[in-house]
């Protein structure tokens, strides 16, 4: 049948197209915004938050959420401020000019004294009044008095004495603060051979004269003081988790702030340019995950409930990063670090798995303070898992994927955390057991979510096919009780397929259920096929070979009903709807035209066609011609293994011929390894059988059942 290429159809398949690829790409951009939304919430810690200024009031008690040494920048210049200060002033060593300046000055008082002294002609008020009238030196008439009643003897010595004692003040170092001291030791320095009187008189005239002979040097004192800082080194501030950094009712320092500031717990993001770094980190991470998809694993992107089910599932994981990261000690350690890799290593493969564990690594490292040590805690964590587990076809990987996981978290744990010396024993050892729970949590919540993703969502996985597998599976059952001949051909077609799908490397489990289950519509009317048949009654004799045809047909879609009444998964149903793909039934079919006298006109093929479709997956082609051998194999009974590789040979050949491999990504390689895995697998059925003579025992039974004793039975070896 041509094509119908009318441009109403043709637009009707553009506008489908288009349908499937917006509702893709809404697929993957959701989640995408989900994460980013996530991210971008407030930090769900108790300290997050806090705004605080310098002379505040804490209002409550703020912790440190975990070990944490930093350089402190406020610590490191009160340290160095107080070196500064301890360092004495500068001055420059005492200047003599000063001191015969000082000296010279005392001279010329001295000198008008005297003149005053020896003046004979100004009356006693007068030369008062002029000794007052003295601006370098205060004297009050007293003390002037007594310097004009001196005699001449007397104050040649109180003069001399006086430059004498002014002459040792000054040729000490006299800084600008030291001059009350200095002038108060002069009293000391005057002779003691000198009266009383005479003494207070060289006080008097030496004090005002004393002065400051070195001066402050700001340049020296503040490279010594410089110096002097560059001496101190930074100093580290030290807090342990749970440790207080503000208290309840504290008036708030620049140190508490910059402690707070190194924690994050002081930080006031600008909210869209947040925003804005988040959509850029996590779009980057997301093209990474479409590339890989679209490069290895392209049929997976056109399974929806796939695709939704890892957006809800990344989602839901950035959320739980969200709450257990920012501001936390140990929650980071115990989140299940393994899971989304152990899921998605289990639906696609271990590729995927590896590579969201990098996406999750990197996302709790973005999130951590301590950013390198989770991301690389998350990433080993989780590629391990996703190795391990593989396909997940037995329970027990779940132990060993959870078991490696857990030993890789606590191997970075060993590498990051024994060495620090900031994280004490109880601390070490709280991680190490942190990192054992995230492993066995990461484990026992994969198995969990697998089971409710197979069951809810109708996704197949491998925990659903080892259910499937179990004899004891309802279907298996029924196909057990109706029909022991179809039961036992689909247990030997499993066989021969699983152990060809392992050598393709194709998923060997989904091929060894969809054979248990390929033939299940016979159960109806297991009298139809021959295998059910006892042999001489063959029910097909008594019918016309088109109704023939349709009763053998009719499995296909008894099976596919039956498949939706016990609610097997969409790729199993594949199983029975492809195994025979458009083939016909060939000896109704020759029958028919047989009856028809060779007259291809009188016979619809269509009849004696299966509806298909044609095998789609390398699985379901398995099955095909793992199907065709058996069936073959069982009516020829091979002798050797030359016979078997005719029949295996013919089968492959057969199906090519017909064009039922032609949507199947399976090459000449493939399929001669295939014929290899089937010809071993047949070999060791049809052996060479030994003969041994029966007891005489064993004849006598023989004759009870009415056999002749001289039979010899071949006994088949165990």
């Amino acid at each position: 049948m041509e094509e119908d290429s009318s441009p109403g159809l043709s637009l009707q398949k553009k506008f489908s197209d288009y349908l499937i690829s917006a509702r893709l790409w809404i697929l993957l951009l959701l989640p995408l915004v989900g994460v980013v939304l996530a991210l971008s919430l407030p930090d769900f810690s108790a300290q997050a938050g806090v705004v605080l200024e310098v002379n505040d009031v804490g209002t409550q008690d703020i912790l440190a959420p975990l070990d944490h040494f930093y350089t402190s920048a406020v610590l490191t210049k009160i340290a160095r401020d107080e070196a500064a200060s301890a360092v004495e002033d500068e001055y420059d060593p005492p200047d003599g000019s000063i001191a015969r300046q000082q000296v010279e000055q005392l001279r010329g008082v001295l000198v008008y004294i005297e003149t005053l002294r020896e003046d004979e002609y100004a009356t006693n008020e007068q030369r008062l009044s002029d000794m007052a009238a003295i601006v370098d030196v205060r004297i009050d008439s007293i003390t002037a008095q007594k310097l004009l009643d001196l005699q001449e003897v007397r104050w040649q010595v109180v003069r001399l004495e006086t430059i004498n004692v002014l002459g040792q003040v000054l040729r000490s170092e006299i800084r600008e603060d030291e001059s009350e001291e200095a002038r108060r030791a002069i009293p000391a320095l005057v002779g003691i051979s000198l009266t009383e009187e005479q003494a207070s008189l060289v006080v008097t005239l030496a004090t005002p004269f004393v002065a400051p002979n070195s001066k402050f040097n700001l340049e020296a004192t503040q490279t010594a003081r410089e110096a002097a800082r560059r001496n101190i080194a930074s100093v580290v501030n030290t807090y342990f988790a749970g440790e207080t950094i503000v208290s309840r009712g504290e008036v708030v320092s620049a140190l508490h702030i910059e402690a707070l500031q190194e924690f994050g717990l002081l930080k006031t993001p600008e909210p869209w340019s947040e925003v804005a770094i988040r959509t850029i980190f996590v779009g980057l991470l997301g093209s990474l995950f479409v590339l890989y998809m679209v490069k290895i694993h392209p049929d997976r992107l056109q399974d929806i409930r796939l695709l939704a089910t890892f957006g809800i599932l990344i989602v839901v994981a950035a959320f739980g990063l969200q709450l257990m990261i920012p501001g936390r000690t140990i929650l980071p350690y115990i989140f299940p670090a393994a899971l989304l890799p152990l899921i998605l290593a289990t639906l696609i493969g271990p590729g995927a798995g590896i590579l969201i564990a990098v996406i999750t690594g990197a996302l709790a490292g973005f999130l951590a303070s301590r950013g390198l040590e989770l991301a690389l805690y998350f990433m080993l964590s989780g590629s391990l898992a996703a190795l391990v587990i593989g396909r997940a076809e037995r329970l027990g990987t779940f132990f060993w994927a959870g078991f490696s996981a857990a030993m890789g978290a606590i191997a970075i744990v060993i590498v990051f955390r024994i060495p620090d010396p900031a994280t004490d024993l109880i601390g070490k050892i709280s991680l190490l057991a942190a990192a054992g729970v995230s492993g066995l949590l990461s484990a026992s919540l994969g198995f969990g979510l697998l089971l409710l993703i197979g069951n809810l969502l109708g996704i197949t996985t491998s925990l659903q096919l080892i259910e499937l597998g179990r004899p004891d599976h309802p279907l298996q059952q029924m196909i057990l009780r109706n029909s022991p001949g179809t039961y036992q051909h689909s247990l030997q077609v499993a066989n021969l397929a699983e152990q060809a799908a392992r050598a393709v490397k194709a998923n060997a489990l989904l091929t060894r259920v969809g054979a248990l289950y390929h033939d299940a519509g016979k159960s109806l009317r297991p009298e139809y096929y021959i295998e059910n048949q006892v042999p001489g009654h063959n029910v097909h004799e008594q019918l016309d070979p088109t109704t023939s045809a349709g009763v053998i047909i009719e499995h296909v879609r008894a099976g596919l009903e039956l498949a939706q009444k016990y609610r097997l998964p969409k790729n199993i149903q594949a199983f029975i709807a492809e195994h025979h793909g458009t083939l016909q039934t060939s000896y109704q079919y020759q029958m028919a035209l047989d009856t028809a006298n060779g007259d291809e006109s009188k016979v619809d093929r269509s009849d004696f066609q299966y509806p298909g479709p044609k095998p789609q997956s390398k699985e379901t082609a398995l099955l095909m011609l793992a199907d065709g051998t058996e069936a073959k194999a069982r009516a020829e009974a091979p002798k050797n293994k030359k016979e078997i590789d005719k029949i295996v040979r013919w089968v492959i050949e057969n199906r090519l011929e017909q064009n039922q491999l032609d949507h199947v990504d399976l090459t000449l390689r493939d399929l001669d390894t295939i014929r290899r895995s089937f010809v071993s697998t047949l070999k060791g059925i049809y052996h060479s059988r030994i003969p041994y003579p029966l007891k005489e025992s064993a004849q006598v039974l023989l004759q009870e059942d009415g056999l002749p004793s001289t039979s010899t039975p071949q006994v088949e070896e165990t």
